[in-house]
């Protein structure tokens, strides 16, 4: 599409900030963010506030009350600084762009250090390259290239840096939304570098049941009661409710690879620990059951039915005790579509080269902090990212591409800049 010479300058600004987009990240993913537990946003704002003070934000840091995200197993722990950067670029609008800054936990299966930023094979590698600290390093860009060029924006960026997306019981986003600390639209960065129209996703629901035996010498086991194998009737009933559940579908589109397949609800046995060696009866027992659910379904009636399942299979069981805690939970977004929706798909084109064809919607069974937003009252959410089927998200060696977060940068520059004029059929 045809643009002005200072917004086709600006585009080649970004083109050649390889350099710094490389350190920024580099600083980033030096900060360790990881939840569980969650301990290093303060850091992270620190960072992230020597970033963009030169480029003339200006900030609020706001922590979530730690009786909100408490959980009951102690796996959290430290201040829930959530950052706001505003940038009073003159324009009448604010568009909000949305990054949590928590990442999972390293894991093992590394060939390069997990928390710091390995370039190689042509790939950024690092905890949270993809997801979604290079999404950060991209909008800086994007502001930095403007500001060079001396383009005017139509909205003013809010950088929305939050808490607890990974897991837990308050999302930073939640608090920020239900406190009305921001007006105006939300662009979230947790999505893909795909031609893809939002249409929603699941909620998601982590429950942990902890068992309570007696322990025993596993040779004379007399008065023993063994936690492992009280559970059996629980798992066997909740794999009963798996099945039950997963035949329930969403009208949600589905997405591409599942080939015309509906979306469908989903239980999961996650976690399982228990037992230390083989001459002691296990005296403890943990299950962590995960439930994915359609926006079709009420969150009231599907903890109703995953709890009451558990405390059937366990009501005549020789356990000592059996404590359910909910100890991560994220609502379902219905279909965010609003009026902005047309803009973004035409800057994603400028950056990313997609084709107005290939544009469609579809929704997904993964969820999302977003949900939180809606139930505050902001129904419009637009969404990109970095993540790509092949870039190993949440597993060893995520990495993202420097052509990934040039072309995402750019479109987000496109979206802010009053320059960019989309062309008709964009």
């Amino acid at each position: 599409m045809m643009q002005n010479p200072r917004f086709n300058n600006a585009l080649a600004m970004i083109a050649h900030d390889g350099a710094q987009m490389t350190d920024d990240l580099k600083q980033m993913l030096e900060v360790d963010t990881c939840f569980p537990p969650g301990n290093g946003y303060g850091a992270f704002a620190d960072v992230m506030t020597h970033l963009l003070a030169p480029l003339d934000f200006h900030f609020a840091r706001v922590s979530v009350p730690e009786h909100l995200w408490q959980a009951p197993d102690g796996s959290a722990y430290g201040e829930r600084v959530n950052l706001l950067a505003s940038l009073d670029a003159g324009a009448a609008e604010n568009c909000n762009l949305y990054f949590h800054t928590d990442t999972v936990p390293a894991g093992d299966g590394w060939r390069f250090p997990a928390l710091t930023l390995t370039a190689a094979e042509g790939k950024l590698f690092g905890r949270g390259a993809a997801d979604m600290k290079g999404t950060i390093v991209a909008a800086m860009a994007a502001v930095r290239a403007a500001q060079a060029a001396a383009i005017p924006l139509r909205f003013n960026p809010v950088f929305l840096l939050c808490s607890d997306e990974e897991g837990g019981l308050y999302p930073g986003i939640r608090y920020l939304a239900e406190q009305q600390l921001f007006s105006g639209h939300l662009l979230s960065f947790n999505g893909g570098a795909v031609p893809r129209i939002w249409a929603g996703c699941f909620g998601s629901i982590d429950l942990k049941v902890i068992i309570t035996g007696r322990s025993a010498h596993s040779g004379d086991p007399v008065n023993g009661i063994n936690a492992i194998e009280v559970a059996l009737p629980m798992m066997n009933a909740l794999y009963q409710l798996k099945l039950e559940v997963e035949q329930r579908t969403s009208a949600m589109p589905s997405p591409p690879h599942y080939h015309g397949k509906p979306l469908t609800s989903l239980l999961t046995l996650a976690a399982a620990q228990g037992g230390s060696k083989g001459s002691t009866i296990p005296e403890r027992f943990e299950l962590l059951i995960n439930r994915r659910y359609a926006p079709e379904e009420r969150f009231d009636a599907v903890w109703q039915e995953l709890t009451h399942c558990v405390e059937s299979a366990m009501r005549d069981s020789p356990a000592l005790d059996v404590t359910l805690q909910m100890i991560g939970h994220l609502a379902p977004v219905a279909n965010p579509d609003g009026p902005h929706w047309p803009r973004w798909q035409a800057a994603l084109s400028q950056g990313f080269g997609f084709q107005p064809s290939e544009f469609k919607p579809w929704g997904s069974s993964t969820s999302s902090d977003m949900g939180w937003v809606q139930q505050a009252g902001i129904q419009e959410i637009l969404l990109g990212g970095l993540a790509r089927p092949d870039n190993r998200i949440h597993a060893a060696d995520e990495y993202t591409t420097l052509a990934d977060v040039i072309a995402l940068s750019q479109s987000i520059l496109a979206y802010l800049a009053d320059d960019f004029q989309p062309t008709q059929g964009n």
